[in-house]
């Protein structure tokens, strides 16, 4: 203590002393930070092991025990957490019974467990991961974003789903869903993983902002008033057809009707 006492005042002491901090301060990190990514780590293992849990009493019948697929089911391996979110967070997943095509229903699962099991196939093979709000939000995009996301919805998804959005029929008794009040995030998520008929659209096709230009653009689009009877939206061609029906048979009935009175006053 004498010697450190006699040195407190020496030029070079603070500098010492500084240095001496700083490697406090550096090792207290170097314990503190590996026991946080230890945490993150543990409570990673524990959704994935709660969404195996699910996984084997809901979707292993269909998909196999480790995921694999079946007779019934399609393998889940590489589908990624974005897949598990769309077709169970619609509803879609698990069906009710075997079909042609898995159809829009109540949702069976809370968003915990969904994430839970999202996590577990997440850990089976890379695949798309679940969005982040930011990649699908349609705020602060401008109208001129908007009238791209028309532009590529009608060059890309409208020979399915129709000119408004409101589904379609398909071959061998399949249909494009309607994409009236479905959740932006699944809308995304439906581009880039591609269930059932529809395609994938990867980033380098459709990039993220070009992604939310079309969400932005269907939301618009279904905010605008129909008017009128819209027979569906099914477009110009079925509208014409109707009206012409319409016009020619009223037509039609009114020769009729002004023959018979003719005919009568004679």
């Amino acid at each position: 203590m004498k010697f450190l006492s006699s040195r407190r005042r020496h030029p070079a002491a603070k500098p010492l002393l500084l240095l001496v901090a700083l490697f406090l301060v550096g090792g207290l990190y170097a314990v503190v930070a590996p026991s946080t990514q230890s945490s993150a780590d543990t409570g990673n293992s524990q959704m994935i092991e709660e969404g195996k849990n699910l996984y084997a009493v809901g979707c292993s019948s269909c998909h196999g025990m480790n995921g694999e697929g079946g007779t019934q089911g399609p393998s889940l391996v590489g589908v990624g957490g974005a897949a598990v979110d769309f077709q169970v967070g619609t509803g879609r997943m698990p069906m009710a019974q075997q079909g042609i095509q898995a159809p829009r229903k109540q949702v069976q699962y809370t968003q915990e467990q969904i994430d839970q099991l999202a996590a577990y196939v997440d850990s089976l093979g890379p695949g798309p991961a679940i969005p982040e709000e930011e990649q699908y939000t349609t705020e602060g995009l401008s109208e001129e974003q908007i009238a791209r996301g028309g532009e590529l919805f009608r060059t890309n998804c409208s020979a399915c789903h129709n000119f408004e959005g409101s589904g379609g029929a398909m071959p061998n008794g399949k249909e494009a869903p309607t994409l009236k009040d479905v959740d932006p995030k699944h809308i995304y998520e439906a581009m880039r993983t591609g269930p059932q008929e529809m395609p994938v659209f990867s980033k380098e096709v459709i990039s993220d902002e070009d992604a939310r230009s079309v969400i932005a653009y269907l939301e618009e689009l279904h905010q605008q008033p129909g008017g009128g009877l819209t027979l569906g939206g099914l477009g110009p061609v079925t509208e014409g057809f109707w009206a012409w029906v319409v016009g020619i048979g009223g037509l039609c009935l009114f020769a009729v009707w002004i023959t018979s009175k003719g005919a009568r006053a004679k």
